[in-house]
């Protein structure tokens, strides 16, 4: 099992090795730069959506800072999507995640019918009530623990339940 398990290790390490030299993961995420939040509590964030921008986007950045009634109403939409992913009205848009939660939801409740029969197969005979009642029986009768357990709560002289 140890040799398995270093083995294991060894070959984990290997991968993790290769994957940085390949460059696989190539995209680093820079902690120091405030994120983009798009979110209803915070619907306008303190930093631009897109942030590097094409030579169109430059373009246009600088006509905004011109007069704004010569920009094309494309255009406006234009700077609204550099600066913001969506815009209110579409944040608070219904998601199609429903489907998602009920499809799971059905798939858990028909695992929880259907698999515990094929899983666990039929229930044991020392579950049924007669071999429940003969087992309690004998217990009765060999006065099982009489301090502070099972016999403590028969009645012998009477042969009932106290």
């Amino acid at each position: 099992h140890m040799r398995f398990a270093v083995e294991r290790l060894c070959a984990l390490l290997r991968d993790t090795a290769h994957i940085a030299l390949d460059g696989v993961c190539d995209q680093l995420v820079d902690c120091t730069v405030t994120p983009y939040l798009c979110r209803l509590d915070t619907p306008l964030s303190d930093v631009p959506y897109v942030r590097d921008l094409t030579n169109e986007q430059r373009a246009l950045k600088e006509k905004e800072k011109g007069d704004w009634g010569k920009l094309t109403k494309e255009e406006k939409l234009a700077l609204y999507r550099l600066a913001h992913k969506q815009s209110y009205c579409e944040m608070r848009q219904g998601s199609s995640e429903w489907k998602t939660v009920l499809g799971q939801w059905v798939d858990l409740s028909l695992m929880t019918l259907f698999f515990p029969p094929s899983v666990f197969g039929e229930v044991p005979h020392t579950l049924s009530p007669e071999w429940i009642e003969k087992q309690t029986q004998r217990m009765i009768d060999m006065q099982v623990n009489p301090i502070q357990g099972f016999s403590v709560y028969w009645d012998y002289e009477k042969k009932q339940w106290k």
